[in-house]
């Protein structure tokens, strides 16, 4: 899967500095944006280079993941496959795991915990080969994820498809990870988060930032440009209050199993509701949510005996 290769001193990778020469600074939204948008691109390119030409060319939809395609964060599933496999500590799963039950309980995301938890997965790949992390992405889908699509989001997304459009997914997850839940679900592409690389290993770094809130928006600005759609005549989904900039960007939105915030948003500006969410479902999650403290301690207790195993 490809990423962006960065430059050396990684200065065009950092919000708030400026380019050499420049006496602009950068948006690394808008430059978070433009990666995934070309890395999608490649990624769904046929062997010349282009996408197929679908019947409808200037029209697509696109999916938010956490909470509107899949149930939960698709990187707290693979943070825990992660740590089946040894590559993060039982701290590490426990931080994770605690983000997750805060954004259950809560039903919204927080951008700081989202970016601090997120740039945290995408920092201990640093020295990793890009093919490696491909590999387990495939792995974790089928072990944890492919049973958490919801079959409601899944349904609309083929609604586009037989409808001749192309279908995108667009999350902060990393745009690995993010193109094989695409690919399995039978949808166009992916834009996601990039991370730098450099000879088809990871530095640590993004290029530009996550992809999340304005530059989810830019993202799908940039596809948009470069694939010749009409955004009047695009769809977005999303569950959370953040993707607002993404939903505004295109003429139709539609909250999908919403949090209390995009619920009210969508009221006031006439966007149509989808909740896939039932009672029994809710409280199960619910209950799930409340065993969550007791599942973290049992991984830092099982990763503590395992590390004193290790050193008697």
């Amino acid at each position: 899967m490809p990423t962006r290769q960065g430059s050396a001193d990684g200065a065009d990778h950092h919000d708030g500095l400026r380019m050499p020469g420049s006496a602009r600074p950068i948006d690394s939204a808008k430059v978070a944006g433009r990666a995934s948008a070309e890395a999608a691109v490649a990624a769904a390119a046929g062997p010349d280079g282009s996408l197929a030409d679908p019947p409808d060319l200037t029209a697509a939809a696109f999916f938010d993941v956490d909470n509107t395609m899949m149930m939960g964060a698709s990187l707290f599933h693979f943070a825990r496959g992660l740590a089946a496999r040894k590559f993060l500590t039982a701290t590490d799963l426990a931080g994770f795991a605690w983000q997750q039950v805060k954004f259950r309980i809560g039903g919204r995301e927080n951008t700081q915990d989202m970016q601090a938890s997120r740039e945290q997965a995408l920092s201990f790949v640093a020295g990793r080969k890009v093919s490696e992390l491909v590999e387990l992405s495939e792995e974790i889908y089928d072990e944890l994820m492919a049973d958490r699509i919801w079959a409601g989001t899944r349904a609309l997304a083929q609604m586009h498809l037989d409808a001749g459009q192309r279908v995108w997914l667009v999350t902060a997850t990393p745009v690995e990870l993010a193109q094989i839940i695409a690919r399995r679900l039978g949808l166009t592409g992916a834009l996601g988060t990039v991370a730098e690389s450099s000879n088809g290993v990871y530095t640590g770094r993004l290029v530009g930032e996550m992809l999340h809130g304005r530059a989810k928006a830019h993202a799908v600005r940039a596809l948009a440009a470069s694939e010749g759609l009409d955004l009047r005549r695009c769809t977005a989904y999303s569950d959370s209050a953040n993707d607002i900039p993404m939903l505004s960007a295109v003429g139709t939105a539609v909250a999908v199993n919403p949090d209390q915030r995009l619920r009210e948003i969508a009221r006031a500006r006439g966007w149509e509701v989808r909740d896939f969410r039932t009672g029994r479902k809710a409280a199960r999650i619910g209950l799930n949510s409340m065993l969550g403290a007791s599942a973290i301690a049992g991984a830092i207790a099982a990763g503590l005996a395992y590390r004193r195993r290790d050193r008697s």
